[in-house]
């Protein structure tokens, strides 16, 4: 599957419409930066997701893995610069990490860390002369989220939050079919996120994760809706529950959180999220004049959009597999810097959906800030 099939639009199998492309050849596309030296990026810590993050750049012509930042030198971060032909001089630890800055094939950094350390390597890499890809949520409040985008503004280095979502090709068409009225006058949302965390992992705690199941897997319907309806939610409602009150997995956060919000237009979302269920992730968009269902909606590949405009229907599964999304990301920040544009999701989006999670958590009785 090559970078061209990823962006490359096609006409919906059971559609008469034709939908608009979904990414644009423009100066902040990948393909603008054809033919310059790739964006050197520093993986700073060496988790699951970092590994996906350098997995999916490992065959990009924009991006390259040029440095790593981790805890583990000798075993982790030998295992990796041999994958990815990082030099064993690129191989930081979080006490050598400001020697980054003598490093001249390092241009970007991509934040892989538990929540709670998003602030402090973003703060001290701007300060490095670094522009940041950070992991979401961009941090554990939205004070932290603040002096983040503050750090980079007066170190003129950019700051990009990895919402994946709003890269993908499928969502594009969604957020383009809202915006072209195919589904009327936009009415509501429902999302749901539900997932099973295991015992002993860092999101569990406060310390490292900031909350519960609403700072990883429920801020991508909060952050989907707010990117699609193109507005700030006004008014929450919220509930956290533990059902499974002696589950060591809940000592420190809740299992679940529904959450209701209300947007100024008159829209209204009601959305979901937990860290003990099981089921189906979704978002779904209801028009007076049709509707739109992502089912699932958050994987990383084959993102399916099936709905309904006036008397046409649609059925698209996005072609993406594996982690292509984070490569489109990755892409995206480095056509960004090689061209000096804004990317398509800053710090300032990142500090908007910590404030929507303080309130939402405050609603809810919990407050986290």
């Amino acid at each position: 599957m090559n970078r061209r099939d990823f962006t490359k639009l096609s006409t919906l199998a059971a559609a008469s419409m034709r939908l608009p492309q979904a990414v644009a050849q423009d100066s902040s596309s990948p393909g603008s930066s054809s033919g310059r030296k790739p964006v050197g990026y520093a993986c700073v810590g060496l988790g699951s997701i970092s590994t996906a993050f350098m997995e999916a750049c490992a065959n990009s012509p924009t991006v390259k893995i040029a440095a790593l930042v981790t805890g583990h030198p000798d075993t982790k971060g030998v295992q990796f610069s041999q994958m990815y032909g990082v030099p064993k001089s690129s191989v930081y630890t979080y006490e050598t990490f400001d020697r980054i800055r003598e490093n001249k094939e390092i241009e970007a950094l991509y934040i892989g860390l538990p929540n709670s350390m998003h602030r402090e390597y973003t703060v001290r890499g701007a300060q490095a002369g670094k522009h940041i890809l950070c992991e979401k949520p961009m941090a554990i409040s939205s004070a932290e989220c603040q002096a983040m985008v503050d750090a980079c503004r007066k170190a003129n280095v950019k700051l990009m939050i990895a919402y994946r979502m709003q890269y993908d090709p499928v969502w594009q068409q969604a957020f383009d079919l809202i915006r072209s009225g195919a589904v009327g006058k936009v009415q509501s949302f429902r999302g749901n996120f539900l997932a099973s965390q295991t015992v002993g992992a860092w999101r569990l705690t406060r310390k490292y994760g900031g909350g519960g199941s609403l700072m990883d897997v429920g801020i991508y319907p909060l952050n989907g809706i707010r990117y699609l309806a193109q507005e700030e939610p006004a008014e929450f409602t919220a509930v956290v529950a533990t059902r499974d009150r002696d589950d060591p997995r809940f000592a420190d956060v809740e299992q679940s959180l529904e959450w209701t919000m209300k947007f100024p237009s008159g829209i209204i979302a009601s959305c979901g999220c937990s860290y003990g269920q099981f089921g189906p992730a979704t978002l779904s968009i209801h028009g007076d004049q049709g509707y739109i269902a992502l089912n699932p909606a958050f994987s990383g590949g084959g993102v399916r959009m099936t709905g309904k405009a006036g008397d046409r229907t649609f059925d698209r599964t996005g072609t993406g597999q594996g982690h292509f999304q984070l490569a489109l990301e990755g892409e995206h920040f480095a056509a960004c810097i090689r061209n000096d544009t804004q990317p398509k999701s800053p710090g300032e989006e990142g500090f908007k959906d910590l404030v929507a999670i303080e309130r939402i958590y405050k609603a809810a009785g919990a407050p986290i800030a």
